[in-house]
């Protein structure tokens, strides 16, 4: 072998040159001459290419060479000196077989004894074994409530403890509070660090909206400025954030804004009192000469003197324009006044979320922060556990951070090619005493040579709904409403079928009747209309969850379909990880098939095995999806499926709708979730429903007309 290694050696000098090989480290060159001196390397076809294939890259990175052609060359001229040296020993011909060659001839026809297979089963569980697992799991069980209920415990303490968010009224000439500054703030969560050492700048008069995927620590941050939570914000710097819809209760609309004016009820409440004891007062004093107090111990004069201190602060606070001014904003909210009068429990949630935004208006804080902000000026993007401010709307925010990822990848670039040259330099002469102090003026700029971040891209969402493989046939997929035959062409497809049906609740008023429709595994439907149309309540009617007043609704007993409710949350065990949680609604399937099917929502990884009170309400949204499409529904109904969702997730719904094989029906108000996935659309009014013939634009642009 030394032999072969000396004859290679001296190949490869005669090849390169002593020149070229003085140059280059000596464990590289004994490395390439051990490579060419092995007896089992392939050196391809004579011109080279085996030897091109191995050592190429490394001929060219050490400078042996100077480009790929002139390498190519180099490689055929050690093959061809290597060959007349015995080296290169050629390859043995293969010669084809004049006729088939049958491999078992001569052997017996007899099969070959199938090998046993040997299954080893466990021992059987004693019954102390299995109660012993039972208790283990109700241990696992009462831990997991035990912590998930310490978790709401901090959550209610924690608003509890948010500082009074009311109408202030000491600063009449406008809020005192201007620019907010924060600097160097984090914010951790459950003991993992969502943002790290930020500074953050609020301008007075500014609208941000802050961006960034599911999970980053967007609400996160909103609760810890709401409570006070990070250094910078003034103790007197009122911030209400708006985060859940009112409570429905027997208040009215309008009474439950103008209840934000706390000192407002307090004077108007405590006026009513004192009228009613002055009342009582005069009462006993006609009866009774000697009565001139009243239990608490007031006299007339003391209650007068407190009434007009009353009627001086209403007046000072405009507590009389106070119900016109609620009105206003309630109307620009678009409530009509018979609205404003109507208990807010006869509200549906997206109206008990406009009546929250009213309140929040009405009380105009220092600082209002929104969940879904639809106007801003400026955006702060939270990505990698930090905050990047961007001037401009959203449009401007997308191509100002395209320009920026590409100057900093050739930034990143540049700086790793720099750095590059430099590292090889010095491991090419660290040992080299004769340019020891060159290689020492490298190691001082290569330490002080700026780092620049390398660009690192979030990965990409999916959302892959199963495709349905037992397809019904066109008869057997009808699923709706129909009343009388002769509108019946509302819905022309063959799946339709003549079914009377209307629906009120208990003790109120028909809301639909007549209604008449269908839908099928080509269906790509959104019902639009103002909120608390009914547009859920014609979903619930199709599912089955709410049953026609008069009538019939058709489901064919073929058809599997999926329901992807707003109030999901509502149904999911917060308690669990998502993986338990699958398993438990979905006994008996493998784990792998269900770590499987959450991944084909993102929910994979240790997002699988975290409890899912720790999770945003985007990642929740996908872990519902997950369980709804798990047993491969023919058609899906979706209510406002991009609530919670990222700009990122979004996108990827959309592109998971359309490749799906079935049929979609959604309610839904996103614009982009809208024109992007569905073909059709159909607008709910007073009791009906029908084909609108547009676009989502052209419907907007009819209700503003």
């Amino acid at each position: 072998m030394a032999a072969l290694v000396a004859t290679s050696m001296g190949v490869v000098r005669e090849v390169l040159g002593d020149s070229v090989v003085d140059e280059v480290d000596e464990p590289i060159v004994d490395y390439i001459a051990n490579v060419l001196a092995d007896q089992d390397f392939d050196f391809g076809p004579p011109d080279g290419h085996g030897i091109f294939d191995a050592l190429g890259e490394l001929l060219i990175d050490a400078r042996c060479v100077y480009d790929r052609e002139h390498c190519l060359e180099v490689c055929a001229k050690l093959c061809e000196k290597l060959g007349s040296h015995g080296i290169v020993k050629p390859k043995q011909a293969v010669r084809s077989l004049a006729a088939p060659l049958r491999m078992n001839a001569g052997m017996e026809e007899e099969k070959a004894p199938k090998k046993t297979e040997y299954i080893f089963d466990a021992p059987p569980l004693s019954s102390r074994d299995k109660a012993k697992i039972e208790r283990n799991k109700r241990k696992e069980d009462r831990q997991r409530e035990a912590q998930y209920e310490m978790h709401v415990a901090e959550m209610e303490a924690l608003r509890a403890g948010m500082p009074p968010v009311y109408v202030n009224h000491s600063n009449v000439g406008g809020s005192t509070i201007r620019d907010i500054h924060m600097q160097n703030f984090s914010v951790t969560v459950g003991g993992r660090d969502l943002i790290q050492d930020q500074t953050l700048t609020l301008a007075f008069g500014r609208h941000y909206g802050l961006i960034g995927r599911n999970g980053t620590g967007k609400t996160s941050l909103l609760r810890a400025m709401a409570q006070h939570a990070i250094d910078g914000i003034p103790r007197n710097c009122q911030i209400l954030h708006v985060e859940q819809e009112v409570t429905g209760d027997d208040t009215t609309a309008l009474q439950c804004v103008l209840n934000a004016d706390v000192e407002r009820v307090q004077l108007m409440q405590e006026e009513a009192r004192l009228g009613q004891q002055l009342k009582d007062l005069e009462d006993e004093t006609e009866s009774n000469q000697s009565v001139d107090k009243i239990k608490d111990g007031l006299d007339k004069d003391a209650i007068g003197k407190r009434l007009e201190e009353i009627y001086k602060r209403l007046e000072y606070i405009d507590a009389d324009a106070a119900e016109a001014r609620a009105a206003s904003i309630l109307a620009g909210l678009s409530f009509t006044p018979e609205m404003q009068l109507k208990n807010t429990k006869a509200f549906s949630g997206g109206w008990r979320m406009r009546i929250a935004l009213a309140r929040a208006l009405f009380i105009e804080p220092d600082l209002l922060l929104l969940d879904e902000p639809t106007v801003v000026t400026d955006i702060l993007h939270l990505h990698g556990k930090k905050l990047h401010a961007y001037k401009g709307d959203y449009d401007t925010f997308e191509r100002t951070r395209e320009e920026h990822l590409k100057n900093q990848m050739k930034a990143f670039e540049t700086n790793e090619k720099a750095r590059g040259h430099m590292q090889e330099f010095i491991d090419k002469f660290r040992y080299n005493a004769k340019r020891a102090l060159l290689v020492q003026s490298r190691i001082k700029a290569l330490e002080r040579m700026e780092h620049v971040d390398a660009v690192v891209s979030d990965p990409d969402y999916k959302f892959e709904f199963p495709t349905p493989e037992d397809r019904p046939g066109p008869q057997s997929l009808a699923s709706g409403f129909v009343s009388n035959p002769c509108i019946s062409s509302f819905m022309e497809a063959p799946s339709s079928l003549p079914i009377d049906a209307s629906f009120g609740y208990p003790g109120g008023p028909i809301l639909f009747k007549n209604l008449n429709f269908g839908i099928d595994l080509d269906s790509r439907i959104a019902m639009v209309g103002s909120n608390g149309i009914g547009k859920s309540t014609i979903l619930k009617l199709i599912s089955g969850d709410l049953q026609p007043t008069s009538g019939t609704v058709f489901r064919s007993p073929k058809v599997r379909m999926a329901v992807f409710s707003q109030h999901h949350v509502d149904g999911l065990d917060l308690t669990v990880n998502p993986l338990l949680y699958m398993m438990r609604c979905f006994p008996g399937v493998p784990e792998q098939k269900l770590r499987s099917h959450l991944g084909s929502f993102g929910v994979s990884g240790n997002l699988a095995l975290q409890s899912m009170y720790t999770l945003s309400g985007g990642q929740k949204s996908r872990v519902a999806f997950a369980k709804i499409t798990f047993k491969k529904p023919h058609i899906i109904l979706l209510d406002e499926p991009s609530n919670h969702l990222d700009l990122d997730a979004v996108e990827a719904l959309i592109q998971g709708l359309l490749i799906f094989q079935g049929g979609v029906l959604m309610v839904s108000h996103d614009e982009h979730l809208i024109t992007g996935s569905v073909d059709e659309l159909w607008a709910v009014t007073d009791g009906k429903v029908g084909p609108f013939r547009g676009t989502f634009k052209e419907y907007k642009k009819m209700l503003t007309t």
